[in-house]
């Protein structure tokens, strides 16, 4: 519920930044964003959903999984799988981890 308010949250302050634009375009640049960064780094943290509250762990899985990917898709680039596949790939494998590891605990 909460990633979903921060969602909207989200949408609208990029309306308003961008207020040019369509908004079929927002929802497509923060689809994209919450799908490479807010998903798969909540993901991660909810492992820890017991020692952090649920803004620390969204802030703090979202620099991770900037980080994680980041390191992911250069890695990946050297051993020869395409782009394309990275921005789908990438952030599914963060968001299974992180189900794995909160199931396991």
């Amino acid at each position: 519920m909460y990633i979903g308010l921060i969602f909207i949250i989200a949408l609208v302050s990029f309306k308003i930044a961008f207020f040019k634009e369509s908004t079929t375009v927002l929802l497509r640049n923060v689809f994209s964003l919450f799908w490479l960064f807010a998903l798969p780094g909540y993901s991660i943290m909810f492992y820890w959903r017991e020692k952090l509250s649920f803004l620390e762990r969204f802030i703090v899985g979202f620099m991770i999984a900037a980080a994680v990917i980041g390191l992911f898709s250069y890695y990946f680039g050297l051993l020869g799988i395409n782009v394309k596949l990275h921005a789908f790939v990438l952030p599914l494998i963060l968001i299974l981890v992180g189900i794995v590891m909160s199931f396991r605990k």
